[in-house]
């Protein structure tokens, strides 16, 4: 999953970018409004943390034009503003959940893990059940016939980037996306590598190569 983080406190958002990271999750960051909004609409995030006091404008006002452009990615709002009215004002413009600062990581994954329900295929559970492989999102566990397979930080999360998305193919590009973050280097064969390394412990037929494209898993 790849999030974009909108915030112009550099140390707070280093520190979510690490917490995050840890949980593997890829934290992309930008300080100002008008950068989100270019951001969300050219290389679309699966979720937006969004502060309301930033430089350039209100980050209500950010939710309202990515409203008026019919940007549905689910927003979760991070701010010092914690009134009842600016909790309402902030749901009303348009976002899909509000956290006042200060806040635990716990509790901000946990509403993160509800909004990426919200997006995923398995909407009613935390658990991806494909054939005898079985993801636990809120447990990070893989299991094969009940048989937890040792995964790295990455192999996870191109697991769990294929199978939220079984039944249709992912680019090269996009995978690459959920596993790294912007200027991170990366080597050219670094996701076959993954690709490969997943294959040898679930088995070389899970995961299909669309020659030219991508790769999928198929639906059972």
């Amino acid at each position: 999953m790849q999030i974009l983080l909108v915030e112009d406190d550099i140390s707070l958002a280093d520190g979510l970018q690490h917490a995050l990271n840890r949980e593997g999750i890829t934290v992309n960051h930008v300080a100002k409004g008008k950068e989100a909004i270019h951001v969300v609409e050219t290389f679309p995030p699966d979720i937006v943390l969004l502060d309301l006091g930033l430089p350039d404008m209100d980050g209500l006002e950010v939710i309202k034009i990515l409203r008026q452009k019919k940007v549905t990615t689910p927003i979760l709002i991070l701010t010092a503003r914690g009134s009842v009215q600016d909790t309402v004002s902030g749901l009303d413009c348009g976002a899909d959940d509000y956290l006042a600062k200060p806040f635990e990581i716990p509790e901000l994954l946990a509403r993160i893990r509800v909004l990426e329900r919200r997006i995923s295929t398995t909407a009613e559970s935390n658990k991806i059940i494909i054939g005898s492989i079985s993801l636990d999102t809120e447990s990070m566990q893989v299991k094969t016939d009940d048989r937890e397979l040792i995964l790295s930080k990455s192999e996870y999360m191109l697991l769990k980037a294929l199978m939220q998305n079984a039944g249709r193919v992912q680019t090269r590009e996009h995978l690459e996306s959920q596993l790294y973050s912007w200027g991170e280097e990366v080597s050219s064969n670094a996701l076959e590598v993954h690709i490969h390394h997943l294959r040898k412990k679930i088995g070389v037929e899970f995961i299909k190569t669309i020659r030219g494209v991508g790769y999928t898993i198929n639906k059972v």
